[in-house]
């Protein structure tokens, strides 16, 4: 049985002020991030490290004006990687020193190069979060909480709501939430149990109910890329593991000057589309799949896959089957199969998506 461990990852490594019992208080929270925060674009001979008074190993930054901010450990290993040294060995160093070491890579041994800086202030000191390339095409997660809001609401009483344990409704807590946010990222977990779709041959030639899911995620500092994967799944137990997924599809955009673009034309749509789409819209997918028959499998298969790769889905499929592999739907079933038996994640997931690009086809 195929799982998926994106959303076990967050649930086992989240504190508590990471944590959020609803869409909407998600949104409120990364809102209010976004109306504290003042993006920037500054020389990299403008700004300098500084030692912070009574303490041996802290920084701060201070600007062109004279303003002095603090630097969170995510900015440090951004700022670090500007000025060309190991942000391991920088932290090791006394802070005097570690501050030479970056003002000397950033106005020294480099052409003047301008820096997006991100800074973050709410009522106490203000910081630094962000030091990334003068092109960096920040997509808020804000952006993305309030389409998310405006689609499925609240996240707890729509089709689209924190999934249950095993298939079954329970109150929403920080302890079994899937909606998480931080001063680095944020990720959603959104699926609709309760309007199931039949799928035919789902396992040893029997039909079973299967929910839809889909995971977003975004980093608005530059520590990951915004994607939207969907996926179909039997359950999701309390330690907030995906089981029994087949058709899992995604889209990653990374934050290059023509993301912001990228989001209106690529993952908003999706996201419509994924919040208007009926359980009949994903059955007819799948029968159309079932009717569109391969000419050559072999060669099919050969154009998405290694040779030993083509050889163990067809038998994964007539293992399962019983019958070689005719349509695009037995391609999707075989791959899917075949994808249980990686031991692997992340080759297993990569699988997966070829799995559902090959539904996609039909």
């Amino acid at each position: 049985m195929s799982q998926l461990m994106q959303a076990n990852r967050e649930w086992s490594s989240r504190p508590a002020d990471q944590r959020f019992t609803s869409l909407t208080e998600l949104d409120a929270y990364v809102q209010a991030v976004k109306s504290a925060s003042h993006a920037k674009s500054l020389s990299s001979r403008a700004i300098q490290c500084v030692p912070v008074e009574g303490d041996t190993r802290a920084l701060m930054c201070v600007g062109p004006n004279g303003g002095a901010v603090g630097i969170t450990h995510w900015s440090f290993d951004q700022l670090a990687k500007r000025a060309g040294a190991p942000a391991g060995y920088l932290r090791s160093l006394p802070a005097p020193m570690a501050a030479d070491c970056v003002n000397y890579g950033l106005h020294v041994t480099r052409d003047v190069d301008d820096l997006g800086i991100l800074l973050y202030k709410n009522g106490g000191p203000a910081e630094l979060r962000a030091v990334t390339g003068p092109n960096y095409g920040r997509i808020w997660n804000a952006t993305i909480t309030r389409a998310l809001v405006e689609r499925f609401g609240d996240g707890l009483s729509g089709d689209f709501r924190v999934p249950g344990e095993f298939g079954k409704t329970v109150a929403v807590t920080k302890d079994n939430t899937t909606l998480y946010a931080s001063d680095r990222d944020m990720f959603v977990f959104l699926a609709d149990e309760q309007h199931r779709i039949e799928v035919p041959n789902r396992r040893d030639g029997k039909s079973g109910a299967m929910a839809r899911g889909f995971f977003v995620w975004n980093s608005e500092v530059g520590s990951a890329t915004l994607g939207i994967s969907t996926f179909l799944f039997d359950y999701v137990c309390c330690n907030r593991i995906v089981w029994g997924s087949q058709d899992y599809a995604e889209v990653r955009i990374r934050h290059t000057s023509g993301a912001p673009d990228r989001w209106l034309e690529e993952v908003a749509p999706a996201i419509e589309s994924y919040a208007n789409s009926s359980a009949s819209n994903v059955v007819r997918a799948i029968e159309d799949a079932r009717a569109q028959r391969i000419d050559n499998v072999d060669e099919f298969l050969a154009k998405r896959f290694t040779r030993p790769q083509v050889s163990a889905i067809k038998a994964a499929h007539m293992s399962e089957e019983q019958r070689p592999i005719e349509t695009l739907w037995d391609a999707t079933t075989g791959v899917t199969a075949y994808a249980r038996g990686i031991q692997h994640q992340n080759e297993r997931v990569q699988i997966e998506r070829e799995a559902g690009k090959i539904l996609d086809m039909a």
